[in-house]
């Protein structure tokens, strides 16, 4: 599936469009919700946020923490790891990872998520340089799915291709801004096969 955004202004603004869809591979309502999915991202760098989940503004190296899915791991792996505080900031990984591709003229790799169980894979491709990985987090059970079930924390991931947040206010970050005559585009497919 291929979303395009697209926007035009008459003066100068600030764009950054993505989409927040939730998936879970393992299939609607299981009872293992994500923590068995494989996740990969190629990304070296992430943005750590502050108490209310905006980047500082810096740029960590992923290696040697749990933030490192450049060779894929499994969800379960670090998503309750107390000892990191920017999994307790954000309750398990509400985070944006500086896509080691960049700005795209077509679209590249952002994420792969595959269960291994049924072979069900997904991936993520956008010409933008960021995504923001969410793991549910703040599902707390209020919401029922189509089959009648209860969504609850670790229930389904978003893997969302943008630009950095909070760009308009971290300079190192790059342009969000939008001027007169230079549309905004962005491209990202969403791509499910079956790895058997």
């Amino acid at each position: 599936m291929t979303i395009d955004f697209g926007a035009k202004s008459d003066a100068a603004t600030i764009v950054n469009l993505t989409n927040h869809a939730l998936f879970n591979m393992a299939g609607e309502g299981s009872p293992t919700g994500i923590y068995e999915q494989r996740l990969t991202i190629p990304a070296t760098r992430y943005t750590p946020v502050d108490a209310a989940l905006i980047p500082t503004g810096e740029m960590k190296p992923v290696a040697g923490t749990v933030f490192d899915f450049t060779q894929g791991r499994s969800l379960g792996d670090g998503i309750r790891d107390g000892r990191d505080p920017q999994i307790v900031i954000g309750r398990g990984w509400d985070h944006n990872f500086a896509l080691d591709k960049g700005v795209t003229a077509a679209p590249q790799l952002a994420a792969r998520l595959e269960d291994p169980a049924s072979g069900r894979v997904l991936e993520v491709l956008s010409t933008e340089p960021g995504l923001q990985f969410y793991s549910g987090n703040f599902l707390d059970g209020t919401l029922i799915g189509k089959s009648g079930h209860v969504y609850r924390m670790g229930d389904g991931v978003a893997l969302e291709p943008q630009k950095f947040p909070d760009t308009p206010n971290q300079p190192a970050f790059g342009s969000a801004r939008v001027e007169p005559g230079t549309p905004y585009r962005h491209r990202m497919i969403y791509r499910v096969s079956v790895a058997r």
